[in-house]
């Protein structure tokens, strides 16, 4: 045993009601990010993985397809994969020259289940992208995203010098769903809603491209925020098999899935019906248990990939997933009542991780933005742990990446002052 030292929706991506009176959560908050890595570009990736050799060099090496470009952001459309809106889905490339190591980063947004949360109904929490992605959605997911896709020398990223994948998001079932469902408006004002949740597919077949394009993985490093974070452990499994790196990393950001409670269960209930979470599970053997309880991924994944470094991240004092995990399924809960959930559901995980040397968690206690949902947003500013000397959250990741260095879980105490309570 190892000592200790579902935020769906990113606001500053889905518009949001906030419900918080402690800090802003619309996009006026995010804009003001001056994150700008490198330059977007309109050029598409070849989709097929093509090589114009056999693939590998005289010292029988694997060689990867020639890049059309490098440190720029490219297009990639594969047959058969779709948005929510049933438009073509897809995803993006960045390469660096000489660069083996992969960092996948699935994008936050929210989730839907019904008529109202997957139309964009005002006032309902809903998901992102319901019109599907643009041809140019780098170019604001980029300057509202993480320091993590950024490659200037001046900001912190220790994956400045890999290779990129960043997997927007439109399909409202944290990039897992595998199921067309139709959705009839309750208040019968609208025509009925056909809503591909085809999240699995679509990270299918991106595996199968990534293949091609990166043979050689010396080390994968799977993260995402919110929707992003839930992505991002839900699909570890299928990229760690699908890529087979040397070594797998995880940071499952602001999209904690919990062990099963009387305050998780109604959530997971709901997405396993609406999203058909069972036709995936059912093939993966190794994914018996989550029959029962979906909080159960955590420590099969720590099992099945007992050498790899797997770790979430979220703040105590989250008011967006927590909202997502709750606010449906308890009618008029309040603010204070969903944080009682949320900490009693965090102590569950806490509690899960420490029985694993390969699982880890950071937990800040509250920051100003967006509602203290989602750590590798904007800046690593305001993710300090007070007791562990402020390391942020930009530290740990890099700790998380350096195999020399044990991996740790940071759990911050309550700040007095912070989020309205006492001094």
């Amino acid at each position: 045993m190892r000592a200790s030292v579902l935020g769906f929706c990113s606001c500053f991506l889905v518009a949001c009601e906030s419900g918080g009176e402690d800090t802003p959560s619309d996009s006026s908050e995010a804009g003001g990010s001056s994150t700008a890595p490198a330059e977007s570009s309109s050029t598409t990736a070849p989709a097929d993985g093509s090589s114009s050799s056999d693939g590998s060099s005289s010292t029988g090496a694997i060689e990867p397809p020639p890049r059309p470009a490098y440190e720029e952001w490219l297009k990639v459309e594969l047959p058969d994969t779709l948005c929510g809106n049933g438009t073509q889905y897809k995803f993006f490339v960045n390469y660096f020259e000489g660069a083996e190591d992969l960092m996948v980063l699935f994008e936050p947004g929210g989730g839907c289940w019904d008529f109202d949360s997957c139309s964009g109904r005002e006032g309902v929490l809903g998901a992102a992208n319901p019109d599907g992605i643009p041809d140019d959605h780098m170019e604001s997911a980029i300057g509202l995203h993480t320091p993590l896709l950024d490659r200037r020398e001046q900001i912190d990223n220790p994956v400045r010098d890999w290779n990129m994948v960043f997997m927007p998001y439109c399909t409202g079932d944290v990039h897992t769903g595998n199921a067309v469902t139709t959705y009839t408006d309750p208040l019968g004002e609208e025509p009925d809603l056909e809503f591909h949740h085809a999240g699995h597919a679509n990270v299918q077949a991106a595996i199968g491209w990534m293949k091609e394009q990166f043979p050689v993985i010396p080390r994968l490093f799977v993260t995402g925020c919110s929707a992003g974070g839930a992505g991002s452990l839900a699909n570890y499994y299928f990229l760690r098999q699908g890529l087979a790196p040397e070594r797998g990393y995880l940071l499952d950001d602001s999209g904690p899935i919990f062990p099963m409670s009387m305050n998780s269960t109604p959530l997971h209930d709901q997405i396993r019906t609406s999203w058909d979470i069972d036709s995936i599970l059912d093939t993966v053997p190794e994914y018996a248990a989550l029959d029962a309880d979906f909080g159960l991924i955590n420590e099969l994944l720590a099992e099945t990939f007992p050498d790899d470094r797997l770790a979430t991240a979220f703040f105590r004092r989250d008011f967006n997933f927590s909202r997502y995990s709750y606010e449906r399924f308890f009618p008029g809960i309040t603010k204070d009542e969903i944080h009682e959930k949320w900490w009693a559901d965090t102590q569950n995980l806490v509690a899960q991780y420490d029985e694993f040397d390969n699982l880890a968690y950071f937990i800040p206690y509250w920051r100003y933005a967006n509602d203290s949902h989602c750590t590798i947003i904007l800046t690593w500013d305001g993710t300090e742990i007070q007791e562990a000397g402020d390391v942020n959250v930009g530290d740990y990741i890099e700790m998380l990446l350096d195999d020399e260095q044990p991996l740790q879980s940071y759990l911050e105490s309550p700040q007095p002052g912070e989020d309205g309570t006492p001094e």
